[in-house]
């Protein structure tokens, strides 16, 4: 047999005894060891060719010359149904001997050792291969590349971006191996390289003729939010959003198509042309170059608003022409506002040039001019004394700044709110936001300010309390607040009047308590302070005092209806002054 052709007699072997039967002496390994010999040397996890013995519909018998045959599924061979004893085949050593001592072989693994042989090598040489695209996958294409899956990236596919993935499907190209992942076995193909590499001549020939304002046609070939690129043959080159109309564009799409054919102008690129720039609005005139020469400062137009800040609004009056309405020019009003308040994007709005500069291309608008300045016949309409209802707008620890209307805005000081009441701060008196009726008490034109009054709407009181809280009257009064220097009384008459704590003496010693009411002598009166000093305690002190003072008058020998004023009277309180004052009177008339 073939398997023996190699086989070596032994050197001391001796047949004649072996043929006469007789004991040979050779030991069992020397036996098994001659044997083993004849046999091919076989290391696991090896490639090796075997001959098929045997073929059914459940295996396939390979010997590769080993001391037993190696089995394989015949479903390893699905692919080649020609399969037939006698043929050669790569077979890939599993296990050389199993529980079973059967040798292992498998098939399928051999062939993919072989391809990964042969994918390597193509990354290697660079060699085009070619593959059969199975299915899509996420990102690109499953490539069958000698029975290995390799990915194809969908930006490999073609130098134009692919916007139908499904037509490449069931497709036999051509390939180049780009990456392998030899850790987890990763194939990537590119049948985009093989493009590329036949544009490369014909991109060179086209990027040493570019030239600044050079004119070509080009192809959409991608839209972004930023521009549009486009392949001028084999080159891309970049509109910016801003170079693709003479007016504001917030939507490329607006403009062009994908795979549109355009022509467009090369404005820039970098040394090794590389990064191209390109402009389709400056193919067409500029607009302000169009703009109506008869057009001037004063003029009414009318347009669209197309960007909004905080600072003003941006019109187009015509494509390509625009003018800023700063927000000081939206309303008379001096308060600080934010644009939005007054429009929208999208809003059709009527403004005034208020100045315009053909050379540097801007305008800049108003729409307040378009109502009449109230300021300028204040007096007619807000004169002083006229009186009004106001919408409060903000406080100051000095009063209350109101709006009588757009534009028009007053102070009512904190002195001017009421006659009678304290008020600390504005926010006691009334809130942001509410109605305020107010006279008006002086114009201030230049500085666009009215000073307003609203106690001014009544009488003030304090004319009629001069002649009804005389020094020494007494009154009825209830305390409403007590501090440390004394106590506020509110005095049934209307007003409210201030005692010290010696002054809320009670005739029983104790100390007066909030919320009582009792009657209070006047002590002080001021109109001009709004002051009034009142006690409790000289209610009943000065009453007692009284009838001491009688007697020690007619000692001293005046008349008995005149009272002797001694140096009793140094030391009299305030609320005794009014009747010393009547005396005085009495006196000089002679009576």
């Amino acid at each position: 047999m073939s398997d023996f052709k190699n086989v070596q007699p032994l050197a001391d072997f001796n047949w004649e005894e072996f043929e006469n039967g007789t004991h040979v002496d050779v030991s069992k390994e020397e036996l098994q060891k001659a044997y083993d010999e004849t046999l091919n040397k076989v290391s696991e996890h090896q490639v090796v060719e075997g001959t098929v013995i045997s073929v059914d519909k459940k295996e396939v018998i390979v010997n590769i010359g080993y001391k037993s045959d190696g089995i394989i599924s015949a479903s390893e061979f699905r692919y080649n149904p020609e399969l037939k004893v006698g043929d050669v085949v790569e077979v890939y050593v599993e296990n050389q001997e199993d529980k079973k001592g059967q040798l292992l072989l498998s098939h399928k693994k051999a062939r993919l050792s072989k391809s990964w042989e042969r994918v390597n090598a193509a990354l290697d040489n660079e060699e085009i291969i070619q593959g059969y695209i199975k299915c899509r996958t996420k990102g690109g294409m499953i490539v069958d590349v000698f029975g290995i899956e390799a990915f194809l990236p969908g930006s490999q596919i073609d130098v134009h971006p692919i916007r139908d993935y499904d037509v490449f499907v069931g497709k036999t190209m051509e390939f180049k191996v780009v990456k392998i992942n030899q850790e987890f076995r990763n194939v990537v193909v590119s049948h985009k390289a093989l493009i590329e590499a036949e544009l490369e001549a014909q991109k060179k020939e086209i990027i040493s003729k570019l030239e600044k304002g050079q004119i070509l046609e080009g192809t959409v070939k991608n839209i972004t939010s930023y521009g549009v690129f486009v392949d001028l043959g084999g080159v891309d080159g970049l509109i910016h959003i801003t170079d693709l109309s003479w007016g504001r564009v917030s939507d490329p799409h607006e403009v062009v198509n994908l795979d549109e054919k355009i022509n467009v102008v090369i404005l820039d690129f970098d040394d090794e042309k590389k990064r191209i720039a390109l402009g389709l609005k400056q193919l067409t005139p500029h607009p302000w170059d169009a703009l109506d020469a008869d057009l001037k400062v004063g003029d009414h137009v009318k347009g669209k608003v197309v960007v909004i800040t905080d600072y003003g609004a941006f019109v187009e009056i015509a494509t390509g022409v625009e003018g800023l309405i700063h927000v000081s020019e939206m309303s008379w009003s001096q308060h600080l506002r934010s644009a939005q308040e007054f429009m929208h994007v999208g809003d059709e709005v009527e403004a005034v040039i208020l100045t315009l500069d053909r050379e540097e291309r801007k305008m800049s608008l108003g729409i307040k001019q378009l109502k009449e300045d109230p300021w300028e016949t204040i007096e007619v309409k807000y004169p002083v004394g006229s009186k009004h209802t106001a919408k409060v707008r903000n406080f100051t620890n000095f009063g209350i700044f109101v709006e009588l209307e757009e534009g028009v805005d007053g102070l009512i000081h904190i002195s001017d709110l009421s006659w009678t009441k304290k008020v600390k701060h504005p926010s006691e008196f009334t809130q942001v936001g509410a109605e305020i009726d107010v006279v008006v008490l002086e114009i201030d034109k230049e500085n666009r300010r009215l000073s307003l009054g609203h106690k001014q709407l009544e009488d003030n009181p304090w004319d009629t309390y001069e002649t009804l809280y005389t020094q020494g009257s007494v009154h009825m009064g209830k305390i409403t607040e007590i501090m440390d220097k004394g106590a506020v009384i509110s005095l049934n008459e209307g007003g409210e009047g201030f005692a010290t704590p010696k002054h809320l003496v009670k005739e029983d010693g104790s100390q007066a308590q909030l919320g009582e009411e009792l009657e209070f002598k006047v002590i002080e009166f001021v109109k001009e302070t709004k002051r009034i000093i009142l006690s409790h305690s000289r209610t009943f002190e000065d009453v007692k005092e009284e009838p001491k003072k009688a007697p020690r008058a007619k000692k001293a020998g005046k008349k008995e209806d005149a009272p002797v004023i001694n140096n009793v009277a140094a030391s009299t309180t305030l609320g005794d002054l009014g009747a010393l004052a009547e005396l005085k009177a009495k006196m000089e008339k002679g009576e």
